[in-house]
């Protein structure tokens, strides 16, 4: 089921001459999960039921774009239920007849309607229609989204394969399935079992890809005292980077981890604005910062983040949110366009299916190509859209 908010018609005469935003739809819509997965948070994914994902098309004048949100209630607040009624109730109707191309005005009405607390208020949401604009843009001049911005340093980017949940008996199983998949690094999910099984499923890994470029993602899974006990573990084990050890705002934890660990750190959630990353280059308080689109509500503000952090000198990283393939798209856009060389985090196709994509990304093994069609490069089939759509309001009242 879908639902959708449209503009009124315009008196043109009235308006400045371009294409503007008139209608924006949303589709929560179930996908096949192929593997279970999971964060300290608590559960991402289970292989066997359907992962979620909120997909948005958002038209104006027979032009239209997608993009996508991934309700994640273990690693954020947003659910599929609030992603869906924040579009259509809040910022759809704050950004209908803007001009598709004012990318800047669409980020300050959004912050308009969902002002910012401590996260810059419903990032997901914003990600999905602020990613769908863009290819919109890219759809409307014909170019893919990384030409937009005149920006286009790689073609391709090496994903990671995900060990998540897995026993250290289990590990060398799950290595060698990526291998055979053609995945040459590895991300492990640490903050899951406790600090002794965390260090064995990556001593694991690390003797199953003794060459493997691995590091580890903790989800805040920790106190400072127990990250660096661990880091002088970890960096032993060749692990090349601890990420988000500690709760987003321990900014003071965080501080002290970096001056004491052994392993650079790199922070995930704590960079939900720009002006995070700013708060800790003047603190002196990280060593990579790590570039998700959807956390930080988009391509616009995601741009802004990964260019201070080059023009600081803080190593880039990249990583998402077990995106279907819009997200993807989106994210390797972003990547290629800043030349991020280290293999990043997309693990969507690890974990589920986007049976609704008709022409997509291409990987070959661990390697994805940007894409080089129009836009976000991602074809959708809506009729298969509306086909899994559902209505996840009426589904939670029954």
């Amino acid at each position: 089921m879908s639902s959708e908010v449209t503009q009124p018609a315009a008196d043109m005469t009235t308006l400045p001459s371009g294409l503007r935003i008139d209608r924006i739809e949303t589709f929560a819509v179930e996908l096949p999960t192929l593997r279970s997965f999971g964060v300290s948070g608590g559960s991402v994914a289970v292989a066997g039921q359907p992962s979620i994902r909120v997909l948005v098309k958002v038209s104006g004048e027979g032009v239209h774009g997608w993009g996508e949100a991934t309700p994640i209630p273990a690693w954020t607040y947003e659910t599929a239920e609030s992603i869906v009624t924040t579009i259509d109730r809040y910022l759809a109707p704050a950004v209908l007849g803007l001009p598709v191309w004012n990318l800047d005005a669409v980020t300050y009405a959004f912050d308009r309607a969902i002002n910012r607390g401590l996260s810059i208020g419903s990032p997901l949401a914003k990600s999905a229609v602020d990613v769908a604009l863009h290819d919109l843009l890219g759809r409307a001049a014909g170019v893919p989204v990384g030409h937009l911005w005149g920006q286009r340093r790689l073609e391709q980017i090496e994903l990671a394969w995900i060990v998540s949940g897995q026993g250290p008996a289990e590990v060398a199983d799950c290595v060698a399935e990526g291998q055979a998949a053609g995945y040459r690094a590895f991300k492990v999910k640490v903050g899951l079992h406790g600090e002794a099984t965390d260090l064995a499923v990556v001593a694991a890994v690390r003797e199953a890809a003794p060459q493997a470029p691995l590091w580890v993602d903790a989800n805040q899974g920790f106190n400072c005292a127990e990250a660096i006990r661990l880091a002088e573990r970890l960096k032993a084990l060749g692990v090349t980077a601890f990420e988000q050890p500690l709760p987003a705002n321990d900014i003071a934890g965080l501080k002290r981890l970096r001056d004491h660990s052994p392993l650079p750190v790199a922070l995930d959630e704590s960079l939900r604005h720009p002006s995070d990353l700013a708060t800790f280059i003047r603190l002196d308080a990280i060593d990579v910062a790590i570039a998700k689109v959807q956390r930080s509500g988009g391509l616009t503000l995601s741009r802004r983040l990964c260019q201070m952090a080059e023009d600081a000198g803080v190593r880039l990283m990249g990583s998402g949110l077990t995106d279907s393939d819009l997200g993807l798209a989106a994210s390797l856009h972003l990547f290629s366009a800043h030349g991020l060389k280290d293999p990043v985090d997309l693990n969507g196709r690890q974990f589920l299916s986007s049976v609704y994509a008709t022409e997509s990304v291409r990987l070959d093994g661990g390697t994805a190509h940007v894409p080089t069609s129009p836009g976000l490069g991602v074809e959708v089939d809506e009729s298969v859209v509306r086909k899994l759509a559902v209505d996840v309001l009426e589904r939670r009242r029954a």
